[in-house]
């Protein structure tokens, strides 16, 4: 059986990220080093959020979030950043692979919990439901024409109420 092993990862990830480095200062096409990219992207555990994006060459930095507020208990919020090393990031298509961290918090109305206190005229139960979570992801992103979908694996929770076992967004993004 395959277990996954954090120093094999690394190690396959740098090689690949030396390969890559080694390939694109050969055949250099004039394009600019600088690439800025901004968007928007839907998944779990944050529904919608804003990305943007700076990278230099094979590296991207990127952040996303956003938040809504409907009431007491009725809100959502998240913010998550990464570092990635981006393979073909001249092309249309490109794979980004890296890791990133993020903090989302969300509340909602829970209607059951909610007929349960009002029926025994006390607060028993919570009135609405919450989901915390706090962790450090390994992450991959594919990119066509602007399109983009991104699954992370949390490899570390520092707050984990309801963490989802895989994080995704799907979106599209403009780079410049």
């Amino acid at each position: 059986m395959l277990r996954f092993s954090p120093l094999k990862f690394l190690f396959v990830f740098l090689f690949c990220c030396a390969a890559t480095v080694f390939a694109s200062e050969s055949n250099d096409s004039g394009k600019s080093p600088w690439r800025f990219s901004t968007g928007v992207s839907v998944g779990n555990p944050t529904p919608m959020a804003l990305v943007a994006g700076i990278g230099y060459k094979s590296i991207l930095l990127h952040v996303e979030g956003l938040g809504a507020h409907n009431g007491p208990n009725d809100f959502w919020c998240g913010a998550r950043g990464g570092l990635d090393w981006t393979f073909f990031w001249k092309h249309p298509f490109s794979i980004d692979l890296g890791f990133s961290g993020g903090y989302e918090y969300a509340e909602a109305p829970n209607k059951m919990h909610q007929a349960v206190n009002d029926a025994n005229g006390a607060i028993i139960l919570y009135p609405y439901n919450y989901v915390e979570v706090l962790d450090i992801s390994a992450e991959i992103r594919v990119h066509l024409f602007g399109f983009f979908t991104q699954i992370g694996y949390p490899i570390y929770h520092f707050m984990d109420h309801d963490a989802p076992t895989i994080n995704w967004r799907a979106g599209y993004m403009v780079e410049f």
